[in-house]
């Protein structure tokens, strides 16, 4: 699977049946397999994790995302901007865009700075232990992007460290391996959690999900 940067001509169109384009104007971010007028655009012309153009039945584009033919939810919207669709430079918006917010939030860089689709990132999670960054990869769309992420996580973040912990099932939804593996510097062992003025230690290799409970926050 490729995972190099996108360019403008790699977005394949994917054509919605009609009226099929309601729930994403409404602002929803998923398009289902049998969404898709398979006969403009047959899902066995698209490959896992390839980046497409969202059209509606008459031709419109609605935005870009990506795909994976396989899977029973098998598109998501990652921008509905024409101008700014999905690349490197967008995941590296979106991340300061997180940031910003997270840093109002928080006095301590201690949180989960991108949770999918909140974050207009489907697919993709990553929780901050201080200079410590663990990332899961949920999606096809998002495995093939992992250098982007890798590059875009060390430009906003310039982090010490991060760890891709990619051992979640939901994987197996979209044909990927699982796996836990060092992306980037030098992974400690244990990592000490500040909340509410308590700390905690988590390990990022074996604890729950990404480490900790940052979704419960």
């Amino acid at each position: 699977m490729s995972t190099s940067p996108i360019s403008p001509a790699e977005f394949a169109p994917l054509r919605l049946r009609k009226d099929e384009d309601r729930r994403l104007r409404a602002g929803h971010l998923w398009v289902y397999s049998n969404e898709i007028d398979t006969g403009v655009t047959p899902l066995r012309n698209f490959e896992p994790g390839q980046p497409v153009a969202i059209q509606a039945s008459n031709g419109k584009t609605l935005g870009t995302g990506y795909i994976n033919p396989h899977a029973l939810l098998c598109a998501r919207l990652i921008s509905r901007d024409l101008e700014h669709p999905l690349s490197p430079s967008l995941l590296v918006h979106r991340l300061n865009v997180a940031l910003s917010l997270r840093e109002r939030l928080y006095d301590r860089p201690f949180y989960r700075l991108i949770y999918g689709e909140g974050d207009g990132l489907s697919g993709l999670i990553v929780d901050r232990y201080g200079d410590l960054c663990v990332a899961q990869l949920t999606t096809a769309g998002m495995e093939r992007l992992k250098d982007a992420i890798l590059a875009a996580l060390q430009k906003v973040l310039n982090p010490t460290a991060i760890l891709w912990r990619n051992d979640s099932r939901v994987r197996e939804l979209e044909g990927l391996e699982r796996y836990v593996a060092d992306a980037f510097g030098t992974i400690p062992d244990t990592v000490t959690v500040e909340e509410d003025g308590l700390r905690f230690q988590v390990s990022p290799r074996s604890g729950q999900k990404t480490g900790w409970f940052y979704d419960q926050r």
